[in-house]
């Protein structure tokens, strides 16, 4: 079942009745059952959440996301308990050998750099050293083929544009980290719901970052987001401060259609099925990451 994400960027007062997501705001109120949503924006300043809410939201593996005075997603809130199976999962996932680790690293830079592939070549861009790169990367990603195309795909994807990809750098960043904050939380839920520990990463290890694993499995999504940034830059009005109709277009990114396993499904779908084929690997039930066809 393909979950809602809701994002409110206006006063409100969310509140729990009857398994349903009750939502005042100031000239209506509606409401949603629970069962429904996936994931929860908070923006606006004035809004006011109860803890009965939360409880359900979080019984039922919604992520919760706060954002800041700029409006970016800054904090992510999970469930403790998200799996029956957790605690054998969680010890699968910390016994992981290192080379068991570092071949589902080298799975991700490939699918990451054949995404990224795509994307350039959806604008008739140069793009088989990224193909050649895609098929050097080598267990654990030694060679740093991860760094090598992003260098290429960065000076390239936004074509005459002088972009520099960085995080606080001038726009169209702004929209690239708000589609990629939108992505990282729907693969923390995904991983949680299949019993893994989202901090626990493959790659990424930061005493700092609750969600290393997030980061590693969210890499190969990357480039959906780039393509409705790419999408978007290109009907122009792109600004410092991101508007409504650009979050709603960035949050559509959810049921994007995506080609995995040899079906199309919602990019949300897509991403439980990323999941559980990683808590497989860890399990020694499987040995290859399902992540997107491109």
């Amino acid at each position: 079942m393909i979950k809602r994400v809701l994002c409110f960027g206006n006063p409100a007062r969310l509140s729990l009745k009857m398994a349903q997501m009750v939502i005042e705001l100031q000239d209506a109120t509606r409401a949603v059952p629970i069962e429904d949503i996936g994931v929860v924006i908070l923006e606006h300043k004035q809004i006011t959440i109860t803890h009965a809410l939360i409880d359900a939201l979080l019984a039922n593996n919604v992520a919760i996301v706060t954002s800041n005075d700029k409006h970016m997603p800054v904090g992510l809130m999970l469930p403790l308990n998200g799996n029956t199976l957790q605690s054998e999962r969680f010890r699968a996932q910390i016994d992981a050998s290192e080379p068991l680790k570092k071949q589902m690293w080298q799975q991700t830079i490939t699918a990451k750099i054949l995404g990224q592939a795509h994307v350039l070549g959806m604008q008739h861009m140069e793009h088989n050293n990224m193909l050649k790169w895609a098929k050097e990367v080598r267990s654990g990603d030694t060679d740093n083929m991860e760094a090598r195309a992003a260098a290429y795909y960065w000076r390239n994807v936004f074509g005459d544009l002088d972009f520099i990809r960085e995080p606080e750098g001038m726009p169209p960043n702004n929209l690239l980290n708000y589609g990629y904050s939108i992505v990282r939380a729907m693969v923390a839920r995904a991983l949680v719901g299949s019993g893994l520990l989202p901090t626990l990463g493959i790659h990424h290890h930061s005493r700092y970052d609750a969600y290393c694993l997030a980061d590693d499995i969210m890499e190969p999504y990357r480039p959906f987001v780039d393509m409705k940034v790419l999408e978007m830059w290109k009907k122009g009005g792109i600004t410092t401060d991101i508007s409504s109709e650009q979050k709603r277009e960035l949050l559509s990114i959810t049921t994007m259609d995506v080609h995995i396993s040899g079906h199309r499904s919602p990019m949300m779908m897509a991403i439980h099925t990323t999941a559980q084929s990683v808590q497989k690997c860890y399990s020694g039930q499987a040995r290859k990451i399902i992540y997107p066809d491109w």
